[in-house]
């Protein structure tokens, strides 16, 4: 008998009885934050920017860390009185705590994974010799930082396995310092690359050196904000400083173009791809890695479809693209002919290809159907060859290895299934579990679903509903609702431990699949930006209406969130619809739709969102930019703003701003609090421990808000 989930229910119940009896939260007195006269006229519009100033470093700005450290001490005392908080923090930490892994990479007999013991604050990189060997920890990144906030990022063994090619994210900054590592001896060399953003890894064949991308080295203190520009890409030879690494691919005369080299698995061919904002539209240039001293040349020219290395068999290239396919297909390429046309091998389907592979002999595709994942085998010349059988709706990552060996790994979660990772032979198409987690709960006691609804130009959106099995919906449940809807992004069903636990504490979790993601490739995501975004915000107040609509929760229950593109969709339609809401969580959002562009990354996003030098862009962009459409004089939902301090894709300014302005306006008697993480950046690499504060305040906010109660309340 499996008593783990009594187990669960005890213990909440356990804990929150324990917890003193907490009063309702009072209304937070906020922070007086000054304002400045600060306004501009672009096309002819008065466009005022009272909080400006605190677009300014919080590093660098007294004025800046002062208003944060206010923030932050309003904010925490609210959440710290909120009913039931402590017991919700307990509770996150024995659901996280359990082993987790990821896809294994295999290299010269040797199997590199990484592992968290559970609340270890980031994962370790471990390496065992062959399918039964010991694994042995090989790089700790928790020995790096006292408070946990430097994280293990991209990794890379060379072919024979020797060594590791990998990056150090310090405080959730995009930033990377690249270093190696002897596997035998566990020793770091000297070899250390700095200024890496953006950036595949690539070994060369004999792991003398490696490739990468990298910026020129900002100014001093404008790290956290500069936009990035002049991106190129290097090649580091083992036992050298950085200052002797050759150039091998850049691009001065197009100083926005970004530069990715990635390897085929032989070593043979570097394809290099160039963007220049965050579409999927790229150039395409091929280096010969027998030649060193050969230039990369040109395969396509300008920025209009979408390339993807699947692999390769000697000089044959299997790219996926978007060419002539807004849903994707594989095609070949002739190496040695670079200029001729290419050989279509899988062709478009009704669903949308998200990645393919080739291991074994096979392409393995990936296939997008209604937001779940769907694996197809096929021989090299396009004939179907079977299926991957996948244990229900869910996501699927992973496929990689070796065009002549037939072992490969693939990973598989849902929003009741927890990370497993399989083994998968593509000559016999037989599956074995290679880690599976022993969890603290029983994920069968819970089920997921999918509906469609419709918009309100009559499109029909997928969306996923998960909750306990069981669950009272007679009167409607707290439910939160997420969404992102932009930037090809496709949001299939995958694990949360803290989505998990809103569900074990009796809420509903939604997610919808927003136009603008690529859930069903180029015209899904066309009709979702720029001047059609609106598509976007009406699509989630649509989810919103059909939750309500069909009982599953009311308007006084209902609460949204969003990160980063999500941040700004939840901030846009709490302005839009301000009465269907309870709860509004909108986390590291790009909130002043006029000045996005001026900082770090921002530059990019034009593809989706548009330039608002452009008169055309800039109205739209106003007219939904949740800084500057706040309706005061009306009742708004309550609010928790989450940001970080070291967030260098989107400044915290953006959320600063906006919180200021949220707090200035007459919204009614609800809160509308920031909370600031500090040592933290957009959401990568943050550890474990930060993890877990950051859900108990939102999940206690949340169910304080939507009327949610707790066991032993």
């Amino acid at each position: 008998m499996d008593f783990r989930p009594a187990l669960g229910a005890l213990a909440v119940a356990a804990v929150m009885a324990a917890a003193p009896a907490a009063q309702a939260a009072s209304q937070p007195s906020y922070p007086a934050t000054r304002t400045e006269a600060v306004t501009e006229t672009q096309f002819g519009v008065q466009v005022k920017d009272p909080y400006r100033w605190l677009e300014n470093d919080v590093r660098n700005d007294p004025a800046v860390k002062a208003w944060v450290e206010a923030q932050n001490k309003v904010t925490g005392a609210y959440l710290a009185g909120l009913p039931g908080r402590d017991a919700i923090k307990a509770r996150l930490t024995q659901l996280w705590n359990f082993e987790r892994f990821g896809l294994p990479v295999k290299k010269g007999g040797r199997y590199f994974f990484a592992r968290n013991s559970g609340l270890q604050n980031q994962s370790v990189l471990f390496v065992q010799d062959g399918l039964e060997g010991t694994p042995r920890p090989l790089i700790d990144p928790n020995t790096w930082s006292k408070d946990g906030a430097t994280a293990l990022g991209e990794w890379v063994p060379s072919e024979d396995g020797k060594r590791v090619l990998y990056s150090v994210q310090d405080g959730g900054s995009d930033w990377r310092t690249v270093k190696v590592l002897d596997v035998d001896s566990g020793q770091v060399l000297a070899d250390e690359v700095k200024w890496v953003k953006f950036s595949a890894l690539a070994w060369n064949a004999d792991g003398t050196g490696f490739y990468y991308s990298r910026f020129p080295a900002p100014e001093a203190g404008a790290a956290m904000q500069a936009l990035n520009l002049n991106h190129a890409i290097h090649f580091h030879r083992l036992g050298t400083p950085q200052d002797r690494d050759t150039l091998v691919h850049a691009t001065p005369d197009r100083p926005k173009l970004n530069h990715v080299a990635v390897a085929t698995e032989d070593k043979r061919w570097l394809m290099i791809l160039s963007s220049e904002g965050t579409d999927d539209r790229y150039e395409v240039h091929l280096a010969d890695m027998r030649d060193p001293a050969a230039k990369p040349k040109p395969v396509v020219k300008g920025l209009e479809h979408s390339y993807s290395l699947a692999g390769s068999d000697g000089d044959r290239l299997y790219l996926v693209t978007n060419k002539d396919a807004p849903r994707y297909r594989v095609v070949a390429l002739d190496a040695k002919a670079p200029g001729a046309a290419m050989t279509p091998v899988v062709a478009e389907g009704a669903n949308t290809i998200d990645e393919a592979s080739l291991v074994g002999g096979r392409l393995v595709v990936n296939y997008k159907e209604d937001a779940k994942s769907v694996v197809r085998l096929y021989d090299l010349q396009g004939k179907e060859a079977g299926q991957v059988p996948l244990p229900g709706i869910g996501s699927v990552s992973g496929f990689g290895g070796e065009a002549d060996d037939p072992e490969t790994f693939y990973s598989f979660s849902s929003f009741n299934a927890p990370t497993t990772i399989y083994r998968f032979d593509t000559k016999t198409g037989a599956s074995t579990v290679f880690k599976k987690p022993d969890t603290p709960f029983d994920a069968g006691q819970y089920q997921v679903s999918q509906v469609f609804y419709t918009s309100k130009d009559g499109t029909r959106v997928p969306m996923f509903i998960a909750h306990r099995k069981g669950l009272d919906l007679s009167k409607g449940a707290p439910t939160l609702l997420y969404g992102y809807g932009g930037f090809n992004v496709s949001l299939l069903p995958a694990f949360s431990v803290s989505r998990l636990a809103w569900m074990e504490m009796g809420g509903v979790f939604a997610l919808a699949n927003l136009r603008g993601g690529g859930e069903y490739g180029k015209a899904w995501h066309d009709a979702g930006k720029l001047l059609a975004k609106q598509n976007v915000f009406d699509d989630f107040i649509a989810a919103a209406e059909h939750l309500v609509k069909q009982g599953i929760t009311t308007k006084d229950k209902l609460a949204i969130q969003g990160g980063s593109n999500g941040g700004l969709l939840v901030g846009a339609v709490l302005n839009q619809r301000p009465d269907l809401f309870a709860v509004g969580l909108p986390d590291v959002g790009v909130m002043d739709m006029t000045r996005y562009d001026r900082f770090t990354a921002g530059r990019y996003w034009v593809d989706d969102y548009g330039n608002p030098a452009e008169e055309k862009h800039f109205r739209n962009l106003l007219s939904y930019s949740p800084y500057h459409n706040i309706k005061a004089g009306t009742s708004y939902p309550a609010i928790l703003v989450t940001t970080a301090d070291t967030d260098d894709r989107v400044v915290p300014g953006h959320s600063f701003k906006y919180a200021a302005a949220l707090q200035a306006a007459d919204l009614g008697p609800k809160p509308r609090l920031i909370r600031i993480e500090t040592r933290a950046g957009h959401g990568s690499g943050k550890p474990t421990d930060k993890l877990i504060e950051q859900f108990a305040d939102l999940w206690a906010f949340t169910a304080f808000h939507t009327g949610l109660t707790l066991p032993g309340q």
